[in-house]
């Protein structure tokens, strides 16, 4: 005797999706399938399974930007209008084009146009070259050993050229879940086929094919297997065998030619047969050998809603990317539209701008129209307790065109930390889909942005004279009124950052204003700036008796990054920064480095969320990884600024 289902539930939406999600999570099937390595070539649009780190700079030597006459500056220093400065070209100007190295001796370049040439062998200028004007630094764009991408991070066309710029060629990604469709009925037929009354074309696996790509699955076709118990028995076994999930479309109802729930029973265990929706009530949700199986309807509509509904958080799960809602945007209904209680009825609509107001009228609701999916520009769910809704309300309408990306990044503002880099990719890997954004801007910046509201936090080590303590006198001082509180991210290693074997023998501040010691500095306003500042003072050395005081840069990476390359002798930053380049470090204190976080973002998913990573012991192994790190003290909270 066939076997088939008699009856159909009919379970509120929410518990349905959360009866099979819970199910399938028990069964550990609701995660990110293993890693991958492909070439990097091929890798577009897949999502990183590991952070990707540099292996190479770019630039990987010094590069000139513009096409004119490497020189170097301090020959130019008297060159103006009255007092013009000749160079004679191979001995004190280079030609070059861009992307040429930077000629031996050179540190700056004048574009050809300001170059005037009194004879082919010597040139006339009029005008003096700052250092490093025009020219691309080792390690400009990107630093060897620095994270181009993070994990879980969808790979773009910028990000392909980035991680190849970093000397990358393979790249760790999620494999793509296998969704096998396998569409029944002995009246379809497939597209070009002569057609007879009775026929149905078979698009239904084409358009969810399509759907499972677009969510970043691979989709499988079966040929139509025909309404045959036995036979669709053995095609969702096989299936099962060879996918990750397996996706039945038609005979899900409870026909007498609807067996996909009984097959799934006899094979494995049905979470739900029957949601309270519409179009879209008779899917089945199974599983079989721990693998999730889907009873989709044959109506393209049904079909498309309860993949959007029931598929789709799967796959994405299953490859590593997180479920987006659609913009949703309010609207007034232009007519009255009765919806039967008990069940939420997705709706389809169009929108349309009169005068200030954006209006929403239903188009068809026929579960077999595919075409008003085409016409939609949003879908209205109207909630199983209502009975519709009157004209001119106004509604919510979820956005099937024109979408707008979903604000979920969490900004940081303030002073460099690689560890923030850390940070960020926890924050990532734990909580899919949320990110952190940081500016490095210095840590008196940082807290002048908080004031301003342009940031959810800071990351400050500004050191107070008077006290030896951080930040807690600067808080008080910049954001009086603000009530805020100071969460430590860690302790760290201030010092001085040497290339291998300190071949200057750099021990003390006394020594970076020995002859010809070129020193390479923050921006006004970082804390590694103020806490020089602190010890030459302190020390009795003169800022102008330092060559390259004024030369700054905006990280600890590319302080390195300027030593590794040989433009400067010393600077002084963190040891994680000197160990990710294996430069030598000198120590010179350690300090403590916190984020200001505004009360009033305190109880948002963001900061909470954050928490979260920073108690997390890989996060906080990871860090002290780096070294020179401490995180004796990391989520501890240190001050609160009522």
């Amino acid at each position: 005797m066939v076997k088939r289902n008699v009856y159909l539930d009919n379970t509120p939406l929410d518990e349905a999706i959360g009866k099979y999600l819970d199910r399938i999570k028990e069964m550990g099937a609701l995660k990110p399938l293993p890693g991958e390595l492909i070439s990097v070539d091929e890798a577009l649009g897949r999502v990183t399974s590991e952070p990707v780190f540099a292996q190479v700079s770019s630039p990987h030597y010094h590069a000139c930007a513009m096409d004119g006459m490497a020189v170097k500056a301090e020959n130019t220093f008297k060159a103006s209008e009255t007092t013009p400065v000749r160079l004679r070209v191979g001995s004190g100007a280079f030609p070059v084009d861009t992307g040429d190295p930077l000629p031996e001796g050179c540190d700056a370049v004048i574009m050809i146009e300001q170059v005037h040439f009194v004879f082919d062998s010597e040139i006339e200028i009029i005008a003096a070259a700052t250092p490093w004007q025009h020219v691309r630094p080792l390690g400009e764009d990107i630093v060897a050993t620095e994270m181009i991408v993070l994990a879980n991070h969808v790979l773009r066309p910028m990000d392909i050229g980035g991680i190849l710029a970093g000397g990358i060629t393979e790249v760790n990604v999620y494999r793509r879940p296998v969704v096998t469709i396998i569409p029944t009925g002995t009246e379809l037929v497939q597209p070009g086929t002569d057609l007879k009354k009775g026929d149905i074309i078979e698009y239904n696996s084409r358009v969810i094919g399509g759907l499972i790509r677009e969510w970043g699955g691979q989709a499988v076709r079966t040929d139509i297997c025909s309404d045959d118990y036995d036979v669709l028995r053995e095609r969702v076994q096989n299936a099962v065998e060879q996918s990750d999930i397996v996706v039945v479309n038609a005979g899900s109802s409870a026909g007498s030619e609807d067996f996909t729930s009984a097959i799934v029973r006899e094979l494995g265990e049905v979470i739900v047969h029957g949601v309270a929706i519409k179009p879209g009530k008779p899917v089945v949700l199974g599983i079989i050998e721990g693998k999730p199986v889907l009873g989709i309807p044959g109506y393209p509509v049904s079909a498309i809603l309860d993949c959007e509904l029931f598929l789709k958080p799967l796959i994405t799960a299953k490859a590593g990317l997180t479920t987006i809602d659609r913009p949703v945007l309010t609207a007034s209904l232009s007519r009255k539209f009765v919806s039967p209680q008990g069940v939420d009825e997705f709706v389809r609509v169009k929108l349309g701008r009169v005068g200030k107001k954006i209006i929403a009228t239903p188009i068809s609701r026929g579960a077999g129209v595919l075409t008003s999916m085409i016409r939609a520009d949003g879908i209205l769910k109207i909630p199983r307790f209502m009975e519709g809704y009157d004209a001119g309300t106004d509604v919510k309408v979820e956005l099937l065109k024109d979408k707008n990306e979903i604000d979920n990044t969490l900004l940081i503002i303030g002073s460099h930390d690689v560890s923030l880099d850390i940070l960020g990719n926890y924050l990532r890997q734990m909580y899919p889909g949320r990110s952190l954004s940081s500016a490095h801007v210095g840590s008196f910046g940082g807290l002048l942005a908080l004031r301003r509201g342009e940031a959810h936090m800071a990351g400050a080590h500004l050191l107070d004279e008077a006290t030896g303590d951080y930040n807690i006198a600067y808080v008080e001082k910049l954001l009086s009124g603000i009530p805020v509180v100071i969460i430590n991210l860690v302790y760290r290693q201030q010092g001085f950052i040497v290339p291998r074997g300190n071949p200057r023998c750099v021990r003390t501040f006394v020594d970076l204003a020995r002859p010809n010691m070129k020193f390479i500095n923050r921006q006004k306003g970082a804390g590694t700036r103020i806490l020089l500042d602190y010890y030459l003072k302190k020390e009795g050395v003169d800022p102008e008796d330092i060559e390259g005081y004024n030369r700054e840069d905006y990280t600890h990476m590319a302080v390195a990054a300027a030593i590794a390359g040989g433009s400067a002798d010393v600077g002084l930053g963190i040891k994680a920064a000197a160990n990710a380049l294996k430069l030598d470090f000198v120590p010179v204190t350690e300090e403590r480095y916190d984020l200001v976080i505004p009360q009033v973002y305190w109880d948002t998913r963001h900061i909470k969320s954050l928490l979260n990573v920073l108690n997390d012991p890989g996060f906080q192994a990871s860090v002290e990884s780096l070294g020179g790190y401490s995180t004796r003290a990391t989520g501890q909270e240190v001050y609160r600024l009522d």
